[in-house]
């Protein structure tokens, strides 16, 4: 695999912080865990049940020491989050978030999370407030 890294540009390889200081391009030639700095999540940025998830699995890709604790996470987060979406594609994702994260295919999983948060931003994006002033209108006459 080939990464190809702008300057000043981070990625996280198998734990550690790696930046560059020119263009470059970074071929791994096995397998290695990273994560370039344009997916990182920052924790201010986990607000919803989603990104929640895919903070926690962030975690598990910068520091592999942590994994063992991320799936204890995971365990108790998947179940929850099945519980509180009705959304089916939301939920179809989450089977595959599940799967994925089965085999330790971290970076997989945050993939399909990060196709998720436009569904889940619809879902928790607030109804349009011209219903509510037209009730306020109604019951002010």
């Amino acid at each position: 695999m080939i990464i190809s890294l702008k300057p000043k540009s981070k990625f996280y390889l198998n734990g550690a912080v790696v930046q560059v200081d020119r263009k470059v391009n970074v071929q791994l030639l096995n397998d290695a865990v990273f994560l370039l700095d344009i997916h990182v999540m920052q924790e201010a940025d986990a607000r919803t049940p989603l990104r929640q998830l895919y903070f926690v699995l962030q975690a598990a890709l910068m520091d592999p020491k942590s994994a063992p604790a991320v799936h204890g996470l995971l365990a108790s987060m998947l179940p929850a989050l099945n519980s509180s979406f009705e959304n089916s594609e939301v939920l179809a994702g989450l089977q595959v978030v599940a799967k994925q994260i089965g085999s330790e295919r971290y970076f997989d999983a945050m993939k399909t999370i990060r196709g998720l948060f436009p569904i889940e931003d619809n879902i928790l994006r607030p109804k349009s407030t011209e219903s509510v002033e037209t009730i306020a209108t109604v019951s002010a006459a």
